[in-house]
């Protein structure tokens, strides 16, 4: 048995029958990547990778409570199986009682696929985009600008087996594509960035489109102070803001008095409206499109994520509803703390508001007012109101009489997320979108343009 000739579930079976601990999780991710990478017009790399990690979680009961160890290790062998389960055997039995244990999950019913072999991609999934890459290419040459980027596509099948029973399987697809086009003299740059899952739904030559417009549009520079402008977000700005917002809407943090969410004098903010717009921030493991596990699949415990919930079902949360808050995330654990319903996070976030204008008819109806192009370098500055600091990047752009007249200076912000809620005066058409901050850890994303009245642009930044 070798690291990647032997089967996953075989290897999930195996480890479980080694274990000699009170309770067993075993966790086997198999992914595979496919890349390609490009610069001035032309493909620069490509390339394959296949791998598997396996996470063993030994759970000991002792007098005092239930202690965990966790070890994580790529590439294991037959030899080496016997080994990784003794460690986290050992790392369980020299660590105190973990504070959020629980009974391991137990009573879902077994993925039927779960014996099959992985899911994996290949050079395959660019068969289309590739060429119609290679006639943008051609396209932007002619047009006088140079296109750079990468495109990144990964499966991942992921097998969890408990002591408990549970013999789950989830398998993720993710692709990202991230496209600059910059003028030959590097003093114009506009972005563009996708979230998709095979490669089919899109489109080099219309991405291509819109970065010449964006270019275009920055032949005119115009300089502007720092100040609060009314701005319009598009979908992937939003998105880096809003995924910041479910990252720090943690039921206990608001309960113990530590974040936007907690009330004054106790307690937290459930139920109280974040939006005057009906406003509907929500998770869905079925989400058309943006799937995602339906289960909890956990490789460490913190915040409101424990190893003990692994298997836990994630059902369709609405965290805002209508624009009232409606709930945070917790685990079994947390939820017992604070009195809160039990509710995982889900590794997807859709927003809806209602409309089905375009950005394109915000951009028309506005009489002056800043249109951006995606946000970068995002850091907290104050936790109680969740308070952001971060750059535009890649075009702002300036609005008058229903268009753009030309690029501005870019911004340093200083924004809070719930407090932009508060204020929208304008929700657009929820699309799926890319965010460019958080791209690496967050891609399942459908955002509106937000239209916020007042957004700070707290100083002038020289970035591009």
């Amino acid at each position: 048995m070798s690291a990647r000739t032997d089967k996953p579930h075989e290897v999930v079976e195996r480890a479980l029958e080694l274990s000699r601990a009170d309770g067993c999780v075993v966790i086997a991710d198999e992914r595979s990547t496919a890349n390609l990478r490009w610069a001035g017009n032309a493909l620069t790399t490509n390339g394959v990778t296949r791998g598997r990690t396996l996470t063993v979680i030994a759970t000991v009961d002792g007098k005092e409570g239930t202690a965990s160890g966790v070890v994580s290790r790529s590439a294991v062998t037959a030899g080496e199986l016997e080994p990784l389960v003794r460690a986290a055997e050992a790392a369980a039995r020299g660590a105190a009682p973990a504070e959020d244990a629980q009974p391991l999950v137990a009573g879902v019913a077994p993925s039927p696929e779960f014996t099959e072999a992985p899911v994996e991609t290949s050079s395959a999934v660019f068969a289309d985009f590739a060429p119609a890459l290679g006639e943008a290419f051609a396209r932007a040459r002619a047009g006088g600008r140079e296109l750079y980027g990468f495109a990144n596509h990964e499966l991942v099948s992921t097998y969890l087996g408990t002591s408990t029973g549970l013999r789950l399987r989830h398998d993720q697809p993710n692709g990202t594509l991230e496209l600059n086009a910059k003028s030959p003299d590097r003093t114009r740059s506009a972005w563009a960035g996708r979230s998709t899952r095979d490669f089919k739904d899109v489109d080099p030559a219309a991405l291509d489109a819109e970065l010449a417009v964006r270019l275009g549009w920055a032949e005119r520079r115009i300089e502007l102070p720092a100040g609060r402008y009314e701005t319009l977000l598009p979908p992937t700005a939003v998105a880096d803001l809003m995924i910041y917002q479910l990252w720090s809407a943690s039921g206990r943090d608001a309960a113990e008095g530590r974040t936007v969410f907690s009330k004054p004098g106790g307690g937290t903010r459930l139920g109280e409206r974040l939006s005057e717009l009906p406003l509907t921030l929500r998770s869905d493991p079925n989400e058309p499109g943006l799937e995602s596990a339906p289960f909890v699949v956990a490789h460490s415990s913190g915040g409101d994520r424990s190893v003990f919930d692994n298997g836990l079902p994630v059902p369709a949360t609405e965290w805002i509803s209508g624009g009232e808050l409606k709930h945070l995330t917790t685990s079994r654990h947390s939820a017992a703390l604070t009195g809160l319903p039990v509710a995982p996070g889900a590794d997807n976030l859709i927003l809806d508001g209602g409309s089905d204008r375009s950005l394109d008819d915000m951009v028309a109806s506005t009489g002056r007012g800043l249109l951006l192009t995606c946000l970068w370098y995002i850091r907290e500055v104050d936790p109680a109101t969740l308070l952001l600091t971060g750059l535009t990047r890649d075009g702002v752009y300036l609005v008058e009489d229903g268009e753009v007249v030309g690029e501005v200076t870019n911004f340093r912000f200083n924004e809070s997320p719930v407090g932009l809620l508060g204020r929208v005066t304008e929700a657009g058409r929820t699309e799926k979108t890319l965010p460019r901050e958080w791209s690496d850890w967050f891609t399942r994303s459908a955002m509106p343009a937000l239209r916020v009245p007042d957004f700070n642009m707290s100083s002038v930044s020289q970035g591009v």
